[in-house]
């Protein structure tokens, strides 16, 4: 087997000695060779596999002559509209369109259409009539059935009608990638792929399904919330490869959509195997000249040590992609990853991180799971730990005095998230000293997202006094260490169940706190998550109770902005919300206020400001700059 890139031009598949590919594989991101990229584990399993695969991406969607740069391929096409869902990529919460494609050469936006996935797909059932179609990515695999899309505000098709794919391999796809490969091999045609797990396909009838929950059909949740938020429910409680059951979705009459049970989760063997596969892990040596990907750099001297998280969170979509089964490495094989990370020329003695969705989980959460899979209405943290959690780092932390003890290394941090109710529950202290002592720089970032019970018990967190407790053990933690060090909290505005009372409330907390955050992320209510659902249908699909659901953009600038009332940016909108809520008593100058009245100093005369911006004399509005604090010093005079 050779090692370099796989073929993204002719030439390269002459150099291989490869007269027509097997797939050819159209991606929405440049072509990256690591195993933190999705295309990069699918490709490069298929040719494990004895499969040869071309890459096109970001081809030219306006041409019919950029996806036949690799010829025809024996078997299909692959699409994958990237690592990120192109509309997340491309626009803000707000509906803004970004500056920045972090998976672009240079950070360039536009290379890639909206909704890349069904762009490529039809631009390539144009030019190739019959030839199977096979899609996946985190993409195509939230959209798999009928979903609601924020960006246009409507109820939307499976994914497979609108892009006119023959499959979708949805969550990570390794084992039904080979399986789809293997079947399209022995000459079965792709429309007699119906048996596979992890697979979605299209069918005239029911013939070959067996065993399956008939879903509300498509005119049914169009004309019903209710009926969206059932039909999501159903979905939401088989994600499980242990207990689901094949799930059908009809359209009209002769048109179904259904989806098989998830593959089954990766061993541990085969997810070694996974993160053996010969990588370049860098991006393809074509894009130097326009300055490289930029979403490698964070990546570049990261582990992957785990995938799956049981947390649950109601704003995440894992359950549906990667489930909640939580699939390890072995330490063998992080480590020989690392053993190649601290010889790069440009590794310079720190490895960013250590983990996966939940970097301190490292087994399922009971042994249960193993066999019979996940409780189907139940979840493993949430409101409170499940007795039969197991709550145990010492795997991680054996996992991480290794990497510690390797050459060249200097520190090893934890960047993708601590879960602090699984933490904070372990009697064994061990690894918050750990955590203290040896991965932390100053800053831990968690994410209790809201201090609202009435918030947190619709996002699928824990109660805030769990959080206070993760704090006080934290700072006695550092304090017996010796260190100081602080922990940045990840909030979140606007999430349904939040009204302005929870959002002073908040801010009322931070205030407390000592505290603004410089970034605080709005609700983003992205396809396949039960947030979202209840965004749309203002219900708790878990009890069908009523939501209230702030959707009114200005509502939503001012529970964001009572977030960061100190911003002088932010003074008319705090104002504002205050003023809504009947809660002007926290307008004025005692120390419990959040911002003081309008035009007026601390005496109550007007001192020609509004909040602290300098106010134009002739429409009374702010202006300039915020007047600036006189820095008080301690001056000692000698006697």
């Amino acid at each position: 087997m050779i090692k370099d890139y796989l073929p993204i031009s002719k030439e390269d598949m002459k150099k291989r000695g490869i007269e027509q590919l097997d797939f050819v594989y159209v991606i929405g991101d440049a072509y990256v060779d690591h195993p933190s990229f999705g295309p990069a584990i699918i490709s490069r399993i298929l040719e494990a596999n004895g499969y040869t695969v071309g890459i096109i991406a970001q081809p030219d969607w306006k041409k019919e002559e950029s996806i036949q740069i690799l010829g025809t391929p024996k078997l299909g096409f692959l699409v994958s509209g990237g690592n990120m869902d192109t509309m997340v990529n491309h626009y803000t919460v707000a509906k803004k369109h970004r500056k920045v494609d972090a998976y672009t050469p240079g950070g360039v936006m536009g290379k890639r259409p909206d909704r890349a996935t069904i762009v490529y797909c039809n631009l390539i059932r144009k030019v190739y009539k019959d030839i199977p179609i096979i899609t996946g990515g985190i993409e195509a695999s939230l959209r798999r059935l009928a979903h609601y899309d924020y960006w246009s505000d409507k109820v939307k098709r499976s994914i497979l009608l609108d892009s006119g794919a023959d499959l979708i391999s949805y969550g990570m796809g390794e084992h039904s990638i080979v399986e789809i490969a293997d079947a399209l091999a022995s000459g079965i045609a792709v429309s007699d792929i119906t048996f596979i797990a992890g697979t979605v396909y299209k069918a005239k009838n029911l013939d070959s399904v067996y065993d399956a929950i008939q879903l509300p059909d498509y005119q049914s949740i169009l004309a019903s919330k209710e009926e969206f938020a059932r039909s999501f429910y159903q979905q939401y409680i088989n994600t499980d490869p242990f207990t689901a059951k094949p799930l059908v979705e009809k359209y009209k009459e002769n048109e179904y959509v259904v989806q098989n049970p998830p593959a089954k989760p990766l061993t541990q063997a085969e997810m070694d195997r996974v993160y053996a596969l010969p990588y370049m892990r860098s991006y393809h040596p074509s894009y130097e000249e326009q300055g490289g990907i930029p979403a490698i750099e964070e990546l570049k001297f990261s582990l992957v040590s785990n995938r799956g998280c049981f947390g649950g969170c109601s704003f995440c979509a894992l359950t549906f992609h990667q489930g909640r089964m939580i699939q390890t490495r072995s330490h063998e094989s992080i480590l020989q990853e690392a053993r190649q990370l601290i010889w790069d020329k440009d590794f310079k003695g720190y490895i960013n991180d250590v983990g996966g969705p939940t970097a301190n989980f490292r087994h399922t959460a009971c042994e249960k799971q193993k066999t019979k899979g996940v409780c189907m209405n139940k979840q493993c943290l949430f409101p409170t730990p499940c007795k039969n959690l197991k709550i145990d780092h010492s795997d991680y932390l054996s996992l991480l005095k290794k990497l510690r003890d390797l050459p060249n290394v200097k520190k090893v941090f934890i960047r993708s998230g601590i879960r602090f109710d699984y933490l904070i529950n372990d009697p064994d202290p061990t690894f918050m000293r750990e955590l203290c002592e040896n991965h932390v720089s100053g800053q831990l970032k968690v994410a209790p997202e809201h201090i609202s019970d009435q918030v947190l018990k619709l996002m699928g967190k824990p109660s805030n006094s769990v959080y206070e407790r993760f704090i006080k053990a934290y700072k006695k933690t550092n304090e017996q260490v010796g260190k100081k060090q602080f922990v940045v909290p990840y909030l979140m505005s606007s999430h349904p169940g939040s009204t302005l009372k929870e959002a002073i409330a908040l801010a009322e907390y931070l205030r407390d706190l000592g505290y603004m955050p410089e970034q605080v992320q709005d609700f983003y209510p992205t396809p396949s998550t039960i947030s979202t659902c209840m965004y749309y249908t203002e219900l708790d699909p878990r009890t069908m109770e009523k939501v209230y659901v702030p959707k009114n953009p200005h509502e939503k600038a001012m529970q964001r902005a009572l977030i960061q009332y100190r911003n002088p940016k932010n003074y008319d909108l705090v104002y504002e919300a205050l003023q809504k809520a009947g809660r002007l008593d926290l307008v004025g100058f005692d120390k419990h206020c959040l911002i003081r009245p309008k035009h007026t100093d601390a005496y109550g005369k007007s001192n020609g400001y509004k909040g602290n911006r300098p106010v134009n004399k002739k429409n009374g509005e702010p202006n300039g700059r915020p007047k600036k604090k006189k820095a008080i010093r301690n001056v000692h005079k000698k006697k």
